[in-house]
């Protein structure tokens, strides 16, 4: 089997080939009006034939649709006087002391908003019946108003969704339809109701790209990666397209998880640094999971990674604000016309060309100088905005190029805070792991920032999400509340009910052709006090061994412990098949280097006056780095699709699988 792990950025888009025990690796600009464009170009350019082909695939087309408000019209489907219930929402508001709040528009328009019956109780019991002239009623609304996909939420549908499933068979041909009884069987009808809006909303987008990357790709098996770092075949993710929004970024921690493993380390923080935003996140031996995060604002319950990401990438367009003061992004150049130096049309600065501008980035070595950059483009764009800003002195390029990338440092600092500092981890007791094209350019300044002494740039880290992809399993996570005391559920029955969950997954696996008997399984609850709203998720051992566990974590986790009954909420079923036998192996020494059985003599240096701690840097490939010898900084370290800036008063080993091990003495 030849596999190939792709991971389609705002930037760039990332290709892994595993063939025949070997590793190739490609980048190429990313096409964003029409991502299968680049994906395709890739294939080629890769010398591939699509027959044979088993494709792995993280996605930003939901993620896209909905951060831009893109999608299909959708109508949405609830009970008599639930109309309003996307809109009401929590009642949250983003600033709390704010008495005069922006008004938000509505998810859905009130015209679409249809009320029918079908209204059960919290105990499952019938209120109010659906009846046949409700279900003439919709068909004939649904006919005027023309939308391409309907949402269906009705309360407590996750006890039973017999009216759920009723109005959907009734529903005119053509429709896109999502169920929240399918979707996300969870208590909370505004969570449920969003996650079936969004699913509904993007699904007809997902689905029609994945039918035209189907059919340029003949022959080819093609998955895709979900949110939760599972893969799934691509002709059964439409009706789930709201699992997608991570998917990019969750094959970059899956990545991150299976180098850490083959450095032999623990304990990871990670940042995944592009060309449009940095993601970062907290890596314990696997990606941790949330049922709380958010997309554009709005609450996405299923299942997704565990991550904070800014709007900070290598082509975060640098700029003054009003006031005077020097802002990097959120605003990027993408990939058209990108930074100024690709020499596409970009005229404002980015964190790209200030690196290049400091000579951390080398203008024939880019994409293993398969691309140019034009340094002196870079240079006069870097020369204005040091003008703007009231710069003086020698060198206003290099000035300025200093300071966006400061900024830019403090921002991705920052959010790397909120995932550890401000969860009660200590940075300290971790490696911080970076990736991304730009992430090895930024990996010294941030562990010092967080007071680090350790730091892995992994083999491929420039295309480890395409790489997270290969070694990702096919899964699925499922989910569906069971309320009630965990001390009143008899251990039989709590097994009965994951039994339950359970093949459902098993057949949905089953008809990807995995055999029953390879998957693994890992149950787990998500518990309470009761009269809490927040739970944590448990691994299942039996009633009381699982409530003493809860109370254990609630105590390390919150503080303390509480005299009140444990209440389960939800039960969680994961199911994986095996991986794909994928390994790193560290690249063959160049012939030299095997005939005199020593490193070759590395580039000459590279003059940089702004350099503070230095003038002069060592340029060398990450190839070129003698196994178990440590190299000091400063020095720029070359990969075919990412470069390295270690910095003064940091050393770097190569290890056996190619990684660089970077360290530091503690101040």
């Amino acid at each position: 089997m030849t596999l190939l792990g792709i991971d389609t950025g705002g930037t760039f888009t990332d290709f892994v080939l595993w063939q025949n025990g070997h590793m190739r690796t490609h980048k190429l600009l990313s096409t964003p009006d029409a991502p299968e464009r680049a994906i395709l170009q890739g294939v080629a350019e890769l010398g591939l034939e699509p027959a044979g082909l088993l494709v792995i695939h993280g996605s930003t087309v939901a993620t896209n649709a909905v951060l831009e408000g893109k999608g299909a019209r959708t109508a949405y489907i609830t009970n008599r006087g639930f109309a309003d219930l996307l809109t009401i929402g929590r009642q949250a508001r983003a600033s709390l002391y704010d008495l005069q709040p922006p008004a938000r528009p509505a998810p859905v328009p009130a015209a679409l908003c249809i009320e029918t019956g079908g209204r059960y109780r919290a105990d499952g019991t019938l209120l109010e019946p659906l009846s046949a002239n409700d279900l003439v009623d919709l068909r004939a609304k649904l006919l005027r108003l023309a939308p391409q996909s309907v949402a269906i939420n009705l309360l407590f549908s996750y006890l039973d969704d017999s009216a759920e499933r009723a109005i959907a068979d009734a529903l005119p041909a053509g429709l896109f339809i999502a169920r929240s009884s399918q979707v996300l069987p969870l208590i909370g009808e505004y969570e449920r109701g969003i996650a079936t809006w969004l699913n509904a909303r993007v699904g007809p987008v997902v689905e029609g790209y994945i039918k035209r990357l189907q059919q340029e790709l003949p022959g080819a098996r093609l998955a895709v990666m979900q949110s939760s770092g599972e893969t799934v075949a691509a002709d059964q993710i439409a009706g789930q397209a709201v699992r997608l929004l991570l998917s990019g970024p969750a094959g970059g921690l899956v990545g991150a998880g299976f180098v850490a493993r083959s450095a032999g380390i623990g304990r990871l923080l990670t940042f995944d640094m592009g060309g449009t935003s940095t993601d970062v996140a907290l890596v314990d031996g696997a990606p941790r999971l949330t049922t709380e995060g958010r997309v554009a604002d709005w609450p996405v319950a299923v299942p997704m990674v565990d991550m904070h990401t800014i709007g900070a990438g290598g082509g975060s367009i640098a700029r003054m604000d009003a006031g005077g003061a020097l802002l990097v992004g959120p605003e990027s150049a993408g990939a058209h016309p990108g930074p100024v130096c690709y020499n596409r049309g970009g005229r404002q600065p980015t964190v790209t060309d200030a690196n290049l501008v400091l000579g951390r980035l080398r203008p024939e070595a880019f994409l293993g100088g398969r691309m140019r950059l034009d340094p002196n483009a870079a240079r006069l764009a870097l020369e204005r905005l040091g003008t703007e800003l009231g710069l003086s002195g020698h060198d206003l390029a290099e000035q300025a190029a200093l300071g966006v990338v400061a900024v830019a440092n403090e921002r991705m600092a920052q959010a790397l805070r909120v995932i550890s500092v401000q969860r009660g981890v200590d940075p300290r007791s971790a490696h911080l792991c970076s990736f991304g094209g730009a992430g090895g350019l930024h990996v010294c300044a941030l562990a010092e920032a967080l007071g680090m002494t350790r730091a892995l740039v992994p083999e491929r880290a420039g295309v480890l999400s395409a790489l997270g992809m290969l070694v990702t399993p096919p899964g699925r996570l499922l989910t569906r509340t069971w309320l009630g005391l965990l001390s009143e559920r008899d251990d039989a029955e709590v097994t009965a009910a994951l039994d339950d969950l359970a093949r459902q997954g098993i057949d949905a696996l089953g008809a990807e052709g995995v055999n029953a008997e390879d998957l693994t399984r890992q149950d787990s609850l998500d518990l309470r006090y009761r009269g809490q709203s927040y739970t944590l998720n448990l691994a299942w051992q039996g009633s009381m061994a699982t409530e003493r566990a809860f109370s254990q974590w609630h105590r390390a986790r919150y503080g303390h412990q509480l005299d009140l009954p444990v209440e389960l909420l939800n039960l969680r079923v994961r199911l994986t098949a095996p991986v794909h036998g994928v390994a790193l192996s560290m690249p063959k020494p160049p012939p030299q280097q095997q005939a005199q059985g020593g490193p070759p003599e590395p580039k000459p240096s590279i003059r940089s006056r702004a350099e503070a701690a230095s003038d002069a840097l060592l340029v060398l490939a990450r190839a070129d780095l003698d196994p178990g010898r440590h190299l000091q900084g400063p020095a720029v370290i070359l990969d075919d699709d990412a470069t390295t800036w270690l910095a003064p008063g940091w050393q770097a080993l190569r290890d056996h699988a190619g990684h660089l091990l970077l360290s530091r003495d503690a101040v």
